[in-house]
């Protein structure tokens, strides 16, 4: 067997975990970001003994393998979800944008549930000794659905279009370590990447929904040139209505029998309105087989069907509290600081989601992610907060207008208790809902809002996407509140180049303090999400970030 030379960083793991000082899925997370096998992580993980020998490199994509003489394939899937107009997927500020077309464009990485990252269109990756050189090395013979084979050139033009200021993609921010000029294409298959600044996160990044591949091809229109690598085609996408995905016959991935892969023939797509009460009644009546990122009252509604799969995920996904902070009256830290002391936690999470969530601490930092650091939230005071506001200069209370997605009924229900409890802390809020379309058309340019932010599997992650900041000191694309605050961009810049776990969660620790003492959010709760469906289909891949996976879902028939 082929073996290769392992990175310095993860005998040094290895010994940790040894030690009992990182668990066991930080060593396989970490270290099959560094190029290990997830196969070759899971030998080490059961050994936990400090490494002497080398190890087989990168794991390949494998199939799931169900019960020998279940596996059928042909069928339908039909699903509810929201289908809107797509242009350049690098630009989708949504998950949900990418629930139809991440069945035609794929990624070089994939992330699965755990949080363990594997190579996908990539056959493997390796960083150098500090992390700064990266080489990306391409799977052989994937071709895109017009025949063209997809090569470095294809990734090359991907990363350009990512950091290309005039695209405007959010990957530009998850990217922030590297520039065009440092894209370096070797050969036909191959990439290397030179870094500003070191980091280890890069195969996660290029799991995101933004990140799909396209050609060098592409001209900015998915609906006139819907051209990726992927398992099915388009063959009709009417948005705001339906999507019809039919099944490639040449796709590059074999399924458990041995044939090429997906298993199902079509995958349909339907939206019943802007109403997403119909979606629930759609699958009450059989007119669909799942939904695609449910509401909590569909899991309410549908968790004790007996027909049903219905499944709990915990998440950093949130509706989060969010407040432009180079406008009146927020500008004002004592004003911010008002707002967080008007949270019942306890109520909110109650009238929003019965509980199925975790309490915030208003950091963008969630339990579910690997270095967060429990800091108690603030209590529940609206007479402080009303002391707060004299203070700021407003002796008499302050009137704000708080705009929400009515699509969303989680966020309407903060927003109502939160309304009402505030009230009593100085603030008059009117609530402002629409449609979610209409929201997230201004989603940066609210005065006041509730934003939904999907899962992201770690803070150092999150953090540099939502509040990161441009070379000048100006705020990102995606930092929505315009918050610039120098001491956390600089702890932030560290915590993405630190090596060492503990140290990196002792830096964001400290992001989460700053946050939350002089942020321009607040995060109550964490939502758990849901994936339901009818239990014919199986093989459906659970996501905490709600992204839609029928690859290797199949359908008794």
């Amino acid at each position: 067997m082929e073996t290769k030379q392992l990175h310095p960083l993860i005998p040094e793991m290895h010994e940790e975990l040894s030690k009992g000082r990182i668990s066991r899925r930080e060593f396989l997370r970490f270290s099959t970001l560094l190029g290990l096998s997830l196969a070759s992580a899971e030998i080490l993980a059961a050994c936990a003994e400090p490494l002497q020998t080398p190890v087989p490199p990168a794991a390949t994509v494998t199939p799931t393998i169900p019960a020998q003489g279940q596996l059928t394939r042909g069928g339908i899937i039909r699903c509810a979800t929201r289908l809107e107009r797509a242009e350049h997927p690098a630009r989708f500020t949504q998950s949900g944008q990418s629930h139809a077309w991440r069945h035609v464009l794929e990624y070089l990485t994939y992330t699965g549930p755990k949080g363990i990252t594997t190579p996908y269109l990539l056959e493997k990756w390796e960083a150098n000794d500090d992390l700064k050189i990266w080489t990306l090395t391409l799977r052989k013979g994937i071709r895109f659905n017009n025949g063209q084979e997809l090569t470095a050139k294809d990734v090359v033009f991907n990363f350009e279009q990512w950091l290309n200021p005039a695209i405007g993609s959010s990957m530009a921010s998850s990217l922030s370590y590297l520039e065009a000029s440092g894209i370096e294409p070797k050969d036909d298959y191959t990439i290397v990447l030179h870094l500003k600044t070191p980091t280890i996160f890069l195969p996660e990044h290029l799991f995101q929904y933004p990140a799909a591949i396209l050609p060098q091809t592409f001209e900015g229109d998915l609906q006139r040139q819907p051209i990726g690598t992927g398992a099915f085609t388009i063959a009709e996408y009417v948005p705001g209505e339906r999507c019809r995905l039919t099944a490639r016959p040449d796709y590059w991935r074999n399924g458990a029998d041995g044939k090429p892969l997906p298993y199902l023939d079509e995958i349909i797509l339907l939206q019943f309105g802007e109403d997403r009460s119909a979606d629930l009644a759609a699958l009450q009546t059989g007119q669909v087989d799942t939904i695609l990122e449910p509401l909590f009252a569909m899991w309410a509604a549908l968790k004790d069907d007996p027909r049903l799969s219905v499944v709990s995920i915990p998440t950093a996904a949130t509706y989060l509290l969010r407040f432009r902070v180079d406008q009146e009256p927020w500008k004002d830290n004592r004003v911010r600081q008002a707002i967080k002391l008007c949270h019942d936690r306890e109520k909110i999470l109650a009238a929003a989601l019965q509980g199925q969530g975790t309490i915030g601490n208003d950091s963008h930092v969630a339990p579910a992610q690997a270095e967060y650091t429990p800091l108690d939230p603030y209590s529940f005071d609206p007479s402080q907060s009303k002391a707060l506001l004299a203070k700021a200069g407003y002796p008499q209370g302050v009137s704000v207008e708080l705009a929400f997605s009515s699509d969303w009924p989680a966020a309407l229900a903060y927003a109502e208790v939160l309304k009402q409890d505030a009230a009593a802390g100085g603030f008059n809020i009117t609530l402002k809902p629409m449609p979610s379309a209409k929201y997230w058309e201004n989603w940066t340019e609210w005065n006041f809002g509730i934003t939904w932010w999907a899962h992201n599997t770690l803070a150092t992650m999150q953090l540099p996407l939502a509040y990161s900041t441009g070379e000048d000191g100006s705020p990102a694309p995606y930092n929505e509140t315009r918050w610039v605050d120098p001491e956390f961009s600089k702890i932030l810049s560290q915590a993405e180049g630190t090596l060492d776990l503990a140290d990196r969660k002792t830096k964001v620790e400290e992001l989460e303090k700053i946050q939350k003492e002089h942020g321009s959010i607040c995060t109550p709760f964490f939502t758990d999400v849901w994936e339901i469906h009818d239990k014919k289909f199986h093989g459906i891949a659970e996501s905490p970030e709600m992204y839609a996976n029928f690859y290797e879902a199949w359908k008794e028939i």
